[in-house]
């Protein structure tokens, strides 16, 4: 279970039952912040965990895990997949990706990517100006594809600032500290500074349906596990650390790799 796709849902069901997805229509595929940005991950114990309160997090994972996610999270999210037309899908999820370019620019010269920021910064003034606020991605039209979204708490871990305590958050999810600080730090950025309360928790809501339902595939991988809640925390951890490496695929490859990639490349991308 990942960030972003516990009880705020709840604000868009409204919107599920009244929208249709015609019969004829083709399949279109609709981004997530998740399974865009990994294309290789290591999986292994994770030695730099620091889960000081874990008795406490456990409760909240079996909150999460045993109630909120299969009676709200999960249904609502499926239906919102399954019964809102892919094109509207397609143009929500291309306008809040639009949001978070200019953060991801700023992340990506602090990592010393200049060419993903340049990237980053000619799809935010191409979708903006030519796709509708970026509800069109023209930029990918125009041989722009998008480069992996970087935050503030990507930028931290790059220059060797650990993750800090791991927090599971009830509603909410996974999350560490240096993460937390990193999401406040990219919220200063234009034009997500804009938003109201009320507009950033709807562009939680949208991309954690997105991304929920984008781990149905992987359910009985995490199932299958002799401690889904450490599973999760060192899976999730350790994606903390191959995102604050860059994008850098480890050189020595686990021999577990092969199974948990699946996995991996469909956890929240925070």
């Amino acid at each position: 279970m990942t960030k972003n796709i516990i009880f705020s849902v709840l604000l868009t069901a409204s919107l599920v039952g009244c929208a249709d997805t015609p019969e004829n229509q083709e399949k279109e595929t609709v981004p997530t912040n998740v399974a865009e940005q990994i294309n290789a991950e290591e999986f292994e114990s994770v030695n730099d965990v620091y889960d000081p309160l874990e008795g406490f997090n456990r409760v909240m994972w079996d909150l999460n895990y045993d109630y909120l996610d299969p009676y709200l999270a999960r249904p609502i999210s499926l239906a919102y997949v399954d019964y809102t037309p892919n094109p509207v899908r397609l143009g929500i999820a291309n306008f809040f990706a639009n949001l978070d370019e200019p953060a991801s620019m700023v992340n990506s010269l602090i990592m010393q990517n200049p060419e993903d920021a340049v990237a980053h910064f000619n799809r935010f003034w191409i979708n903006t100006v030519f796709g509708i606020a970026g509800l069109i991605d023209i930029a990918s039209a125009a041989d722009i594809p998008p480069p992996s979204n970087r935050a503030f708490g990507d930028s931290l871990g790059y220059y060797g600032v650990g993750n800090g305590p791991y927090f599971m958050v009830p509603f909410y999810g996974p999350v560490t500290l240096r993460e937390g600080v990193g999401d406040a730090a990219d919220g200063l950025y234009l034009p997500l500074s804009l938003l109201t309360f009320w507009q950033s928790l709807g562009k939680w809501a949208f991309e954690g349906m997105e991304d929920r339902a984008a781990l149905v595939k992987q359910e009985a991988l995490l199932e299958d596990s002799p401690d889904p809640y450490v599973f999760t925390r060192d899976a999730y951890i350790q994606h903390k650390n191959f995102r604050a490496t860059g994008g850098e695929t480890p050189v020595d490859e686990p021999e577990n790799e092969e199974q948990l990639d699946d996995y991996l490349d469909e956890i929240d991308d925070y």
